[in-house]
């Protein structure tokens, strides 16, 4: 890992934060306090305390140690680069060792010992992940907004900014990356941090596997697949079957999961991958967030509206892509296009008596979605006064249409009352569709012990709305409107010894309203297209070094400053409008810490520390009620603290047990900080899995036991909900068995 051999990353100085009052003194420190403190001891007593340790150090890793310790990466690089050369936070989580002792049902499994990312079960199918990145999305009530999500080359983020993480199929990954800082607005609207699956390449001789896994509340799963390469085509298939009856009552899913990819080698330069997977899961129960005194009373229980509407969701997504690669020397041209068809039917429990207005949207949504995209980019490598130059050019173009149907979530019965739960008459009828084109550059240049990154897009993402919905009392409510911003990064790393880098970077990003803000301008009115996109600045100084030849240390001070930050304007009748109403900081420490202790002994750690606050006041409505929203308040969603420690035991080949341990500080509900705020909470969980080889068969067990001390707890929260079912609890002491069988021809 010679500093001259180095071939890549990125520009200017770090940030210099200046301290602003704030008005909330219930908080432990001003910020002014909090910032000198931060600067004070973490930067200098950091760089410091790491520069000294770089001073004693052997050197660099070994080439074995390095695969494990500095893995390649390629989510915001021109091209696949050492996690230690790049001046941004990104993660590489090795999903093959992952998946031997966890489910491959969630995301959420492998990637909680990632810094700077808070990513939580519901333990409600029907709503998705809960998943921020520095406090990008931290609001989102359903689904992942804020954060990229890429699986294969492929968006799982439509170009308003709403995304699917339940796409993801983990039993064919190979490793997810998670990407935060600056640099992630590299990849336009939405983008406040990246999360980017891989799934595996089909490699070796041919093979068929098998799995079966249960456990508590009601689960299993089955899944076959097959993989290998066989006259020059490498090829990955997999299926699968998910049940559950949930921890809690009304909260059963089944998911069923498909996936395909072939590679081709058209000729000696040139590679052809073709990918498709499919997501099927019918009838999905909801169990909404519970009160504080439900949840007090019973956390496994579900609020009478879930029980009385039988709030349910089914999600019906298949998708395909080709990606096409050809290598011009050290050069190359790469393509992609996709295309997918997504439904989804999801019954609410907004009540009957408020959907009278000819304006109300129903209760039940309704909508069948096409979408589809290419991308192309050209990366050219050459060599520039002593040093080595990388330039990459590229397009990306995404387009998504909805038919969107809306429906009464009853029917009025004769002659009195109502059967709820059912779809009744349609109360909305449109074509949604939104567009993003975004030309985009990167380049770095490498010379000496300096590498320099510089990246520039511009994003223009447009939206569409056809009313074909117009009757008397609800006029046309057609429209259209365009965002566009260009988005500039810079970045620099200085290597200080073979061991150790130190970096800086600066960018600004912006986030588009999603087509569910823009859907209200006030709850029973029409679009609301005066919402404008919320734009930001983020800045990042950080150490990664090795400390010894088998332990890496990373550090990173983060300040993000955000305008125009969609807040909640009114919230009455089952429906939420946003405004652009306030600014907002976001600043912060992440350390990670990974380390081979022995020959059979490993660990790693990682801690995010963050003040996440309203520098100004707003005002905001719910059921009608004004309220004043001071500055100083925190943003709701975002833990001030969290933690994460796994040790780790491989005392023969194929066994290994290991201990986590999970700290959640607590998190604030609603805007006005006046709610009970979901508890701090530590879990521990446990894992063994083994694996023995006879001849051509692999067999492979596990056994997982999460919260062991069974400790209650509020696993994540719905931010701001009007009705005050904001807890979403997590489940008791949790135990899964699975064994799995694989033959090798």
């Amino acid at each position: 890992m010679k500093a001259e051999h180095r071939a890549v990353p990125a520009a200017p100085k770090g940030p210099v934060v200046a301290p602003r009052k704030t008005a909330n003194t219930d908080h432990a420190l001003p910020r002014a306090k909090r910032l000198a403190a931060l600067l004070r001891l973490g930067v200098p007593g950091a760089l410091a305390g790491f520069a000294c340790l770089a001073g004693a150090q052997q050197g660099a890793p070994t080439d074995a140690e390095a695969v494990a310790l500095n893995p390649v990466v390629v989510t915001g690089a021109p091209t696949a680069t050492e996690s230690f050369e790049l001046p941004y936070s990104v993660d590489s989580v090795d999903l093959r060792a992952n998946q031997a002792g966890n489910l491959g049902v969630n995301a959420s499994e492998a990637l909680a010992g990632v810094p700077g990312l808070v990513i939580q079960n519901r333990q409600n199918y029907a709503q998705d992940l809960q998943i921020s990145v520095r406090g990008f999305g931290a609001r989102a009530a359903f689904g992942v907004r804020g954060v990229k999500l890429i699986a294969d080359g492929i968006p799982a983020t439509n170009p308003d900014g709403q995304g699917q993480a339940a796409t993801f199929n983990l039993d064919t990954a190979e490793r997810i990356e998670v990407m935060r800082g600056p640099f992630a607005t590299v990849y336009g609207n939405h983008a406040g941090g990246v999360i980017q699956l891989f799934s595996r390449k089909g490699e070796g001789d041919p093979r068929v596997r098998a799995s079966v896994l249960g456990g508590s509340w009601g689960t299993t799963k089955f899944g076959i697949g097959a993989e290998g390469e066989k006259n020059g085509v490498g090829f990955v298939l997999d299926a699968s079957r998910f049940d559950t009856d949930g921890y809690r009552d009304h909260s059963k899913t089944r998911r069923d999961q498909g996936f395909a990819k072939l590679t081709l080698n058209p000729d000696e330069d040139s590679t052809l991958t073709l990918v498709a997977n499919g997501l099927r899961q019918p009838e999905t129960e909801d169990p909404l967030g519970l009160t504080w005194d439900r949840y007090q009373l019973d956390p496994r229980s579900v609020e009478p509206e879930a029980l009385a509407y039988n709030t349910r969701k089914s999600i019906h997504h298949l998708q395909g892509g080709a990606t096409y690669e050809r290598r011009f020397g050290e050069d190359r041209l790469e393509l992609t296009a996709y295309t997918g068809r997504r439904s989804v039917t999801q019954y609410q429990s907004i009540p009957f008596d408020v959907q009278g207005s000819p304006r109300h949207a129903g209760g039940v949504i309704d909508f069948d979605r096409d979408f589809y995209g290419m991308g192309a980019r050209w990366i050219d490598h050459s060599d520039l006064a002593g040093g080595r130059l990388t330039v990459t050019a590229g397009l990306d173009y995404d387009r998504s249409e909805d038919d969107r149907r809306g429906y009464e979530n009853f029917i009025a019965l004769v002659p009195a009352g109502q059967l709820l739960g059912v779809k009744g008459m349609q109360r909305r009828d449109e074509i949604n569709t939104v567009t993003s084109l975004a030309p985009y550059a990167q380049l770095t240049f490498a010379q000496g012990p300096w590498q320099w990154s510089a990246g520039v897009r511009h994003t223009k993402v447009r939206f569409k709305v056809e009313d074909h919905y117009i009757v008397t009392g609800n006029p046309d409510d057609s429209g259209r409107l365009e965002y566009s911003r260009t988005t500039p990064t810079l970045g620099v790393t200085y290597a200080l010894s073979e061991a150790t880098n130190l970096y800086a970077s600066l960018g600004t990003g912006f986030e588009t309203p999603t087509l569910g803000e823009i859907a209200y301008q006030t709850p029973q009115s029409g679009f609301n297209f005066g919402l404008q996109p919320s734009r930001s600045k983020q800045a990042e100084i950080g150490i990664k070094t090795f400390v010894t030849d088998n332990t890496r240390v990373n550090l990173a001070l983060f300040s993000i400053r955000t305008k125009n930050e969609i807040v909640v304007a009114d919230s009455l009748g089952g429906r939420t409008s946003y405004m652009n109403a306030t600014e907002t900081s976001r600043e912060g420490v992440e350390i990670a810490a990974e380390s081979e202790l022995a020959r059979d002994w490993s660990a790693r750690a990682a801690l995010t520390w963050m003040t996440a606050e309203y520098d100004e006041g707003f005002e905001t409505r719910s059921r009608g009620n004004v309220t004043q929203i001071p500055a100083g308040n925190r943003i709701p969603g975002i833990p001030a603290l969290t933690a994460y420690a796994e040790l780790a035991w491989k005392p023969l080949a194929g066994l290994e047990l290991a201990g986590e341990a999970l700290y959640r500080g607590k998190v604030y509900v609603n805007d006005l900080n006046d709610k009970p705020r979901a508890p701090a909470y530590t879990l521990f969980n446990l894992r063994l899995s083994a694996e023995q080889r006879q001849g051509p068969w692999t067999f492979g067990q596990l056994l997982r036991v999460d919260n062991v001390f069974d400790r209650k707890h509020v696993g994540s929260v719905v931010v701001g909900d009007s009705n005050g079912r904001y807890y979403e609890p997590g489940p008791e002491r949790s135990v899964y068995a699975g064994v799995s069988a694989s033959y090798r021809f």
